[in-house]
């Protein structure tokens, strides 16, 4: 019908019969390209209801579902505060007599320091005053004694203590909750590297939003499978996208995602979509990241440090210090299955103190 209008106003008109062809060729190969064109966005939606999780890039505006979600994750920071203990080779301080010793006497020397983490937690369960939330246990995982030892002698056969940290107190601090008390570690499972927070005192008349998207099962993820994470990298609250690799690497459905994860990344909530959105489930939550570690030389910390001029030779003490070098694009994700399970395995300890999470995680 195009072609057919185009041909008589053609006709009708005083352009030249040479002129005339050209213009009709070229009309027409435009409208065949408009056409054909059009044909290849149309989309399906019928191929794309599968009842899998996509591996595509949504097509439709996710940011209100995000926002909410988002609303739903903290930042946590930990610090625990310890008093160290100084021994010498000759005061013979062994592990078989540490519980009988009394530090403080047998110390030529004591100091205090702090031990710092920050990671993700996310707000699953608030129920009259209980407010409860998860995270990954690395990040308020501090041991209540660290032990170090001189270096043995060809001879020797017992390890001698050089030092011992006893930590005096530890601190969860979630900045955005309406109470500012410390939060508690109802319950966590170093191994499965997953912890249950929890904070009495948070009136019902004071929102506090919860996670309330679906729990899906990591199982039904498949190389490709595209997944949104939710976090505090860096202290800043942030969304990211990746992809998933390797599922079901370890048999337990933890798997692989290619996130830029940085610090503080830890704890945060992975979301797959299950045919499109709005359709956010829960299926892991990201645990670290691969890492080298790496021995540096550092000048001792003082308070003339920021005044050193570098061009000058250091003449001070040097430490040895630690610091890992991540490999991003490679993070590690703890499934939603081993989240269920580690819940409803501590149902007893969850009881004893009021939190009725396991409802939610069954």
């Amino acid at each position: 019908m195009q072609i057919r209008s185009i041909m008589i106003w053609i006709k009708k008109s005083k352009i030249p019969w040479t002129a005339r062809g050209c213009l009709l060729i070229t009309i027409c190969s435009l409208l065949l390209l408009w056409n054909c064109t059009k044909r290849i966005y149309q989309v399906d939606l019928s191929t794309i209801k599968d009842g899998k999780y996509d591996t595509e890039f949504p097509y439709i505006d996710s940011s209100k579902q995000l926002r909410e979600i988002v609303e739903t994750i903290k930042r946590i920071n930990c610090i625990a505060y310890y008093k160290t203990y100084l021994f010498r080779k000759e005061d013979n301080v062994i592990d078989r007599r540490l519980p009988y010793t009394n530090l403080s006497r047998r110390a030529y020397n004591h100091f205090y320091y702090d031990k710092t983490s920050a990671g993700t937690a996310t707000v699953i369960y608030h129920d009259n005053d209980k407010i409860g939330l998860l995270t990954c246990a690395h990040i308020v995982n501090h041991p209540d004694t660290v032990v170090s030892y001189f270096d043995p002698d060809t001879l020797d056969t017992i390890r001698i203590i050089r030092s011992v940290a006893v930590k005096r107190e530890q601190q969860n601090w979630v900045p955005d909750l309406p109470v500012g008390q410390s939060m508690e570690i109802i319950h966590m499972d170093i191994d499965k590297d997953i912890a249950i927070l929890g904070k009495r005192g948070v009136r019902s008349d004071k929102r506090v939003p919860v996670f309330n998207y679906p729990f899906g099962k990591s199982a039904d993820l498949g190389w490709g499978s595209f997944v949104y994470l939710l976090g505090y990298p860096i202290g800043n609250k942030m969304v990211t996208r990746a992809i998933v690799s390797n599922p079901r690497k370890d048999g337990k459905g933890d798997f692989l995602i290619d996130a830029n994860f940085n610090r503080g990344l830890s704890g945060g909530i992975v979301l797959a979509i299950r045919d499109g959105i709005p359709n956010f489930e829960l299926v892991g939550m990201a645990k670290s990241v691969s890492a080298n570690n790496d021995y540096f030389l550092q000048p001792q910390q003082t308070v003339e440090e920021y005044s050193y001029d570098p061009r000058t030779p250091y003449k001070g003490d040097s430490y040895v210090r630690l610091q890992s070098i991540i490999n991003y694009g490679v993070t590690h994700v703890i499934s939603i299955e081993t989240i269920q399970g580690f819940i409803q395995n501590s149902k007893d300890r969850l009881d004893e103190k009021g939190y009725y999470i396991y409802n939610r995680f069954k």
